[in-house]
Formats: C-alpha cells, structure tokens, sequence
C-alpha cells in the first residue's frame, strides 16, 4: 500500500463502528523503518494520534482500530511526500513523491522518487529539512 492511499482513508472503531475521522498522515521512524503512528483528522479539523498498535486492520476501504486512546507519548511528525532526500554524503537524490509500505505490519517497504524506488533498508535518519539514506 501507498501512503497516498491510506490518506483519506476513514478510521472506524472496531467495536461500534463510530468514525474517528480520516487518515491525514502516517509518522514514520526511518531508523527502525516502520509506521509508528496514525494521524487522524476528525471533526474540527481535530488531530488524534493512534499508535500504529491500536490499529486492528488496514485495508483499501477503511482502518479500523481497537482503542481511540491517545498513546501518552506523541512523537514528532515530518511529512514525507514532498521532502528533499539526501544521501549520507550530501548528495541530493530528490525528493519523496509516496511510500510503500505493507499495512498488515506498518513495515516500509520502499520510498518512491522520480528517479527510481529507494529500499527501506537504505532509510538512516528523518527530520524536517530531509529524509537521509546511505548512499548506494
């Protein structure tokens, strides 16, 4: 799956089926090279941050998620669609146009470029100026 695919996407409650909102944006940590939290836009513009553990099942449709709690520990978010990448030795490789990712494990799978694909092995560091990967 891509993450221009689960954006959008409607967050239901497992349980009851009530609507959270939607997808607004996946956090990523690029060391482990995995999602690691759902940001959810719900009513209001209202953000809530689930952790990628509270979701029971990611598909085409809809996610849905066993517990709305937010986690107690909210990490930072960089967006990654549109975010320069830049090699461990400052080489500028372009920028992110998506992420695939698998959405059974939240696992990365690549980072898409109009250059070519990057595997998500290659992933080192993610902040807000770049995403860094080694260099190839």
């Amino acid at each position: 799956m891509l993450f221009s695919e689960a954006r959008g996407l409607p967050v239901l409650t497992l349980d009851d089926a009530e609507e959270l909102g939607t997808v607004k944006a996946l956090t990523v940590d690029a060391v482990s090279g995995v999602v690691t939290h759902v940001r959810v836009r719900g009513p209001h513009r209202r953000e809530t941050v689930l952790p990628w553990g509270a979701l029971h099942a990611l598909g085409p449709d809809a996610v849905l998620v066993r517990s709305a709690a937010a986690p107690a520990e909210v990490p930072p978010h960089h967006e990654l669609p549109g975010l320069r990448i830049l090699a461990e030795t400052g080489d500028q490789l372009g920028t992110v146009q998506d992420v695939a990712f698998e959405p059974g494990t939240g696992r990365l799978e690549a980072v898409l470029t109009a250059h070519g694909d990057l595997p998500a092995d290659r992933l080192l560091g993610l902040g807000g100026y770049a995403l860094v990967v080694r260099a190839g």
